[in-house]
């Protein structure tokens, strides 16, 4: 009791100390009293999520509150800023994993993924991760990371009961490596799609530029989640090896909730929701849709087929398998960043980085990278990489190169993202989901170090293959 209380004030106390350190720092930059306010709003978010993770939403709401009473940010605004279509799209994509887990596919996923390697840790893990980076590639990354969670916590006999194991470790690999193969296409994150839209790049051209640089990032991650969590994938082993007595396929389809019927209709689900979100620009085209407009019209549909078939037990699959907390507190999060984004603080910060490289294109590129990642390791991709778009403007008006500065942008929004427990959507939705479960719990700090040592190698690979291949770019 002592000790908790202790460490309490001890948060408190930096939690304070970092709320007046921050803005003064950041003003140094040329702010006005307005943008240090806004700055001072944000870091109450921010730092809370930090020293007082439980409480992140409580903290979350005050913030916005004191940024609306400053008349930084109003009601219309709060709309545009909170993300909607995100939070949408994530409600969709929540109600369909747990119609899935409902039905018992990921159980049956998983007994024929052992099936087919083994009762082998490294090879399971190895799997998993590498399928993670390729679904996250080919849908998005909030896709992939709900669909990989529900199948590794199965794996683990998290989904109901007490786990064997720690699941945490295990969460944590494959949301680094579900973000990193996010930057391989321009589905695989918004981030890309920002890209995408502002720079007039194709598919084709992130095949070419960013998907071989994200393989070798993957392989990367891999092998330092391999190093990293090595005790803990080798006391996987026991799991695998209980798993071999349990119920197959043909003892669930006894169940009233795994009957061979609804493992087929979850497949069928599956494959459509998949498949529709790999093609869903072809079919805007088709359609002449706007641009992600059936990126969140198949999860909708998705869900709304789910809830169908689900019946008079549809209520029930929304109230226990859509994580409200963590959904509330993207939006006010979202809202929050954009506020920075509204009084031209992140403008700011983005011109200082122009005059810092002294226009020198190599160097241009890596700040890019790295100020794009360092600002998402506190404030999320999607947002970071949105302020630095406009600056590509002003870097071409001068005459420089600006073809690798989006890139730069990619890899920082995306490998970065793995740096801190709120630097990426996929992470807060891995965090959230544990915490609904009641099976684990992962704190910032527990996430920093790992996160650090995954995300700053990665990044350096990609900036230094970005650099050798900077003759081979167009003007």
């Amino acid at each position: 009791m002592i000790g908790d209380l202790v460490s309490a004030k001890r948060d408190w106390l930096w939690y304070g100390l970092c709320l007046l350190v921050t803005p003064w720092l950041v003003g140094r930059l040329g702010l006005t009293s307005q943008q240090m306010l806004a700055v001072g709003g944000f870091c109450v978010i921010l730092y809370g999520a930090i020293f007082f993770w439980k409480f992140r939403l409580a903290f979350a709401c005050i913030g916005c509150a004191l940024l609306m009473a400053a008349r930084l940010l109003d009601v219309p605004h709060f709309v545009e800023f909170a993300g909607l279509d995100i939070i949408t799209f994530l409600i969709a994509m929540m109600i369909v994993v747990g119609f899935l887990e409902e039905n018992r596919f990921f159980e049956y996923v998983i007994d024929r993924l052992l099936a087919f390697i083994g009762p082998h840790p490294k090879r399971i893990m190895v799997v998993m991760m590498a399928a993670a980076a390729l679904s996250a590639a080919l849908v998005d990354e909030v896709t992939s990371i709900l669909f990989m969670c529900a199948v590794m916590l199965n794996l683990l006999n998290s989904g109901s009961d007490s786990p064997r194991i720690n699941p945490v470790p295990f969460i944590m690999m494959l949301v680094f490596t579900t973000n990193v193969g996010s930057s391989a296409t321009v589905v695989g994150n918004p981030v890309g799609v920002i890209i995408a839209l502002r720079s007039g790049l194709t598919f084709a051209d992130f095949l070419r530029w960013a998907t071989p640089i994200s393989v070798v990032c993957t392989a990367l991650v891999i092998l330092l989640c391999l190093g990293w969590f090595a005790r803990d994938i080798k006391a996987l082993k026991s799991v695998l090896e209980g798993r071999r007595g349990e119920r197959k396929l043909e003892g669930l389809a006894e169940e009233e909730h795994a009957t061979r019927k609804g493992i087929r209709r979850s497949a069928w689900l599956f494959g459509s929701v998949i498949l529709g979100l790999v093609l869903h620009h072809p079919i805007e085209q088709l359609l002449h849709l706007e641009r992600n407009t059936m990126l969140l019209g198949v999860a909708l549909f998705g869900a709304g087929t789910a809830l169908a078939i689900s019946g008079e037990k549809a209520r029930d699959l929304v109230d226990r398998r859509v994580d409200w907390w963590t959904l509330a507190f993207f939006l006010f999060l979202f809202a929050s960043v954009g506020t920075l984004k509204q009084t031209g603080v992140t403008a700011v910060i983005a011109q200082h980085i122009i005059a810092w490289s002294g226009g020198s294109v190599p160097v241009l590129t890596t700040m890019f990278a790295w100020a794009s990642g360092a600002l998402t390791a506190v404030m999320d991709n999607v947002l970071a990489v949105a302020t630095f778009v406009p600056i590509v403007s002003d870097v071409a008006q001068e005459g420089l190169q600006t073809f690798p500065l989006w890139w730069a942008m990619l890899m920082g929004g995306t490998l970065m993202g793995n740096a801190t427990l709120i630097g990426s959507t996929a992470n807060i939705v891995a965090a959230g989901l544990l915490e609904r479960r009641k099976v684990g719990e992962i704190t910032f700090a527990q996430w920093l170090k790992p996160g650090l040592l995954v995300a700053i190698p990665a990044l350096l690979l990609a900036n230094a293959l970005l650099l050798l291949q900077l003759p081979l770019m167009p003007r």
